[in-house]
């Protein structure tokens, strides 16, 4: 299965929507050629007539042709209902060179908004950091999908220095705001100065309280965030979010730092099974469809 895009492509191009109408075609013709070609990827523009319900809005020729009776669906119907939400604190902002995981998340977020319009979904965005930056419900029509599409586009140009995030008083106020029982997506690297874990994972459950099915991307850049692959010379490494600065060698802190990692992503793993969410490490690439197919394993288990 492939939605290859070269990097350049995505740092180059300015059209978000154009991007994600190609990594949605490139992963519906990889999907077709997988061993997931069983999935429902077939985006009908139309349903099966019901019985006793009004045949206003029959298409006839295809009756005709298929000797079946068929509704034309319209933009105002809906299956799901989707809230992705995108983590915009200064460390999303991280590597400056190349693909950073800001950027790996609007195109990923663009290419679900592309995938929820064919399926005939509604999608909705919220942008947060120290606050709620913006929040959009979800609708499904063309104009509201343009809207996304833009915010998204000004995301990627506004690194405000040193903006912190506060990911767990937002989730616990947009676990409120999202109508209920949708699908929340949550781009993140899940990474908070507060140093309150304890309250973040509260925060995760409460979108599960209000009865939405939760998947988290945990966004990282696996070479220097999770491997921490340094060369051993001096640095000089700075919190994006506070501005701190140290430097050292990175052998100095690589042995401590690898257990820090690994025991705070083991702690996330155990509370995210406990609270039922789909936990998917989202190693910043161009390879999206580690982004749409749990998506869509995720889609299909709720309609």
């Amino acid at each position: 299965m492939s939605n290859y895009i070269k990097e350049e492509q995505l740092l180059q191009t300015g059209n978000l929507e154009f991007l994600a109408k190609q990594v949605v075609e490139g992963f519906i013709t990889g999907l077709h050629k997988s061993p997931f070609h069983g999935f429902s990827v077939e985006f009908a523009e139309h349903r099966l007539y019901n019985t006793g319900e009004s045949t206003k809005h029959i298409d006839w020729k295809l009756y005709a042709r298929t000797d079946k009776l068929f509704i034309k669906r319209y933009e105002e119907e809906t299956n799901l209902r989707c809230q992705l939400i995108i983590d915009c604190s200064s460390s999303m902002f991280y590597p400056e060179d190349g693909l950073n995981k800001i950027t790996f998340s609007a195109y990923a977020a663009a290419s679900l908004i592309k995938m929820l319009k064919k399926q005939r979904d509604a999608s909705g965005v919220s942008l947060i950091a120290d606050e709620i930056l913006f929040h959009s419900p979800c609708k499904s029509s063309s104009t509201h999908q343009k809207l996304l599409y833009s915010k998204l586009e000004g995301m990627l140009a506004q690194n405000t220095p040193n903006r912190k995030s506060n990911i767990a008083a937002n989730l616990h106020q947009l676990a409120e705001m999202i109508h209920k029982r949708s699908l929340v997506i949550i781009f993140s690297d899940m990474l908070q100065n507060t140093g309150e874990d304890d309250e973040l994972f509260s925060a995760l459950q409460h979108l599960k309280y209000n009865k939405h099915e939760v998947i988290l991307f945990h966004v990282e850049d696996k070479k220097t965030e999770v491997s921490f692959d340094f060369t051993n010379r001096p640095y000089l490494f700075i919190d994006s979010e506070t501005g701190e600065k140290i430097k050292l060698f990175p052998n100095q802190i690589k042995e401590h730092y690898l257990k820090a990692v690994e025991a705070y992503k083991h702690t996330l793993k155990l509370k995210c099974a406990q609270y039922k969410i789909d936990l998917v490490e989202a190693e910043v690439s161009t390879d999206f469809s580690q982004i749409l197919l749990p998506f869509l394993v995720k889609r299909s288990k709720l309609v």
